[in-house]
């Protein structure tokens, strides 16, 4: 029986209770949007009743961009609590602390310069760089806390999205309570223009500061301390040119800065094709190492690769041995997502050697139990589907490991440049 429950071993925890860091970030971000939400009765009039109907206006572009996060994810899904507490943050710390400093900042600057450059001011300037350090810093803190959790632009991005969404959602709340407060009809809008025409924007700026955070995580050298702070400077910057582009420079401003912003939704969507290319192409380099010790089938690897692939597979473990089969097969899956992307950090050096065979090891018996269970309520199981040996057009059934030793599971030397750097 495993020490460590599936979820521990696919999430690198080190014991099957939540970790204590994301617990205390969860608290903070709760108590900080309940802050947040309370100070919306102060900042804008009107009754009470037009925080629920803002939230309900919110709701729906909030649910569909964390639904597209989601399938975004798919392929190596993050941990639900990082991306719970990555959305409380953006709703709860980044929001309220950017309330308090935007708000500080304009008053100060209305004493110094007058009511209107104060405003602009902070709209144009202080905004976009309060507002994308508060979201940023939930990234430094997963990079310090949860670092081995980013393996790539993907998971920058969704983390990013994430945070990015929940300061999107209160602060749209906010926007529709002013709406509602004001002329009547123009609510709708505020509704069109923040909830239609532009929803993706606080996570396309914090998506700048995940690129440079993923590329810390995923490199070495001093580029990984740049990457980061460049990161953030064009999240400021796209930021600062919606803003200001609308405050400025009107409607023509508002176009340009809503033109510059697709080509970078653009290069986004490139970023993660890309990325997911990458990931396939680490399945099919050094996964097969694993085929002569019988853990992984051959044909294994064109199924992990797709996620119609993956669909089937979880098919024919539910018909193979019920629910139990399909939690195994999900974790089968998604284990051997993560050994892929635990040699490419070995490969990368941004993983010791001792922590790679922990971490293989733990990886590889998860595997193997996953392996076990899709044939537990099948007296004569049957071969999965995509095992067929395209030659002869038989079945052809993965050895079991039932009979091998733990310390004996250990890939086979695979071809020179694919082994981890210490082991050539």
């Amino acid at each position: 029986m495993l020490a460590l429950s599936p979820q521990s071993v696919l999430e690198g925890r080190t014991s099957n209770r939540a970790p204590v860091s994301l617990i205390i970030g969860l608290v903070i971000s709760g108590i900080c949007l309940l802050l947040a939400l309370s100070s919306l009765f102060l900042l804008v009039p009107g009754a009470p009743g037009n925080v629920v109907i803002g939230m309900l206006l919110a709701l729906p572009t909030a649910i569909v961009l964390v639904a597209l996060i989601l399938l975004v994810d798919r392929l190596e899904p993050e941990p639900r609590l990082n991306l719970v507490v990555a959305f409380g943050w953006g709703a709860g710390v980044a929001l309220l602390g950017a309330l308090i400093v935007n708000s500080l900042g304009e008053s100060v600057l209305a004493v110094a310069l007058g009511p209107e450059p104060a405003t602009v001011l902070t709209v144009a300037v202080i905004a976009p760089v309060v507002e994308e350090s508060f979201k940023g810093a939930l990234l430094v803190f997963l990079l310090v806390v949860r670092r081995t959790e980013i393996d790539g632009p993907t998971d920058g991005i969704v983390y990013a999205g994430m945070c990015g969404l929940g300061f999107a959602l209160v602060e749209n709340v906010l926007y529709y309570m002013q709406g509602l407060a004001s002329v009547p009809g123009e609510i709708w809008g505020t509704v069109l223009i923040r909830g239609v025409v532009a929803p993706l924007g606080h996570p396309m700026y914090t998506a700048m500061t995940g690129l440079g955070i993923a590329y810390a995580a995923t490199h070495r050298g001093a580029g990984r301390f740049f990457a980061p702070i460049v990161g953030w400077c064009a999240a400021v910057f796209l930021h600062a040119l919606w803003n200001g582009g609308s405050v400025l420079f009107g409607l023509g401003g508002l176009v340009l800065a809503y033109l510059v912003e697709a080509v970078v939704l653009l290069v986004l969507v490139v970023v993660l094709i890309r990325d997911r290319r990458r990931l396939v192409h680490m399945i099919g380099r050094y996964l097969p190492a694993y085929v002569p010790s019988g853990l992984i089938a051959p044909n294994d690897i064109p199924m992990l690769a797709t996620m119609k692939g993956r669909r089937h597979a979880l098919n024919w473990a539910w018909h193979q041995a019920g629910n139990i089969g399909v939690r195994a097969m999900g974790d089968y899956q998604l284990a051997a997502t993560e050994l892929a992307l635990l040699h490419s950090r070995a490969e990368r050096r941004t993983i010791d050697p001792q922590s790679f065979f922990v971490r293989r090891d733990q990886i590889v018996i998860l595997m193997r139990h996953a392996r076990d269970a899709f044939f537990r309520r099948t007296p004569r199981p049957q071969p999965a589907p995509w095992a067929r040996d395209q030659r002869s057009g038989f079945f052809v059934l993965p050895q079991q490991l039932t009979d091998m030793p733990t310390h004996k599971l250990r890939p086979v030397s695979p071809p020179p440049g694919q082994q981890p750097p210490w082991q050539r």
